[in-house]
């Protein structure tokens, strides 16, 4: 299948310092590599998002993603529960 057809996962995380935030990196690209053969880390991105307030924080991000070996159109309920359950992960992680 080319890689223009295959689903992508990305998971953006903050670069931060803490230790839960740097095991929760490490945890995904070992989980993309054992289920998908490999992922890609790229580190210090500038990002921004829309904080509860109404305020837009800057922030300094962490972009981990994986090319799964199978189309978003057929496989859409395996990989949304997937996502799911790493965003469940990430958030146990974090106790956010």
């Amino acid at each position: 299948m080319p890689l223009s057809a295959r689903a992508r996962i990305e998971v953006f995380l903050p670069d931060s310092p803490r230790p839960a935030y740097q095991d929760l990196l490490v945890g995904l690209e070992r989980e993309f590599s054992y289920v998908f053969g490999g992922c890609s880390t790229l580190r210090g991105f500038k990002g921004s998002y829309l904080a509860r307030n109404g305020d837009i924080i800057r922030d300094c991000i962490n972009l981990v993603f994986t090319d799964a070996p199978f189309g978003l159109d057929e496989h859409l309920d395996v990989l949304a529960r997937y996502a799911d359950e790493i965003r469940n992960a990430a958030e146990i992680a974090l106790d956010e």
